[in-house]
């Protein structure tokens, strides 16, 4: 069974919401999925031991938001590289954010990223909680 961490930041709860089921997603195929804000992640230690590694922001005013890109910079610092990786993220009329994070997570990071990242408008409209529990699958069969 891997092990996977899923950070988000968020400003109106809703891309915690999608990190949720995500996580839901990936223990749907077996495997564990730690869910955790950006603000419990202190040091690069406490990115240790997990094989898989999906990170989320909200696009605000065509940006990811301050908390994400100061987490970004101490992830920077840990081993991720060649980890399964995934981005995602809420918008409203654009989604810079969790395209700018799978970027920073695939050319920077060098991981192992899935197809793209996942980007919702909300988790509730359009099909939202199949696509992000869908997404926690694919991350799993990226695993293997």
């Amino acid at each position: 069974m891997a092990r996977t961490l899923i950070v988000y930041a968020t400003r109106t709860e809703e891309t915690a919401r999608i990190a949720g089921l995500i996580g839901e997603g990936l223990r749907f195929t077996g495997h564990e999925a730690v869910v955790k804000s950006v603000k419990e992640i202190k040091s690069e230690a406490d990115l240790d031991g997990y094989d898989a590694y999906v990170f989320g922001s909200p696009t605000y005013h065509g940006e990811m938001i301050q908390s994400m890109k100061t987490f970004l910079f101490l992830a920077e610092k840990a081993s991720l590289e060649s980890k399964v990786g995934g981005a995602f993220g809420a918008h409203g009329w654009s989604s810079e954010a969790p395209e700018r994070v799978f970027a920073t997570m695939q050319n920077i990071f060098k991981m192992d990223m899935v197809s793209g990242p996942l980007l919702l408008k909300s988790s509730e409209l359009g099909g939202g909680i199949q696509m992000a529990q869908d997404y926690g699958r694919e991350i799993a069969a990226k695993l293997g």
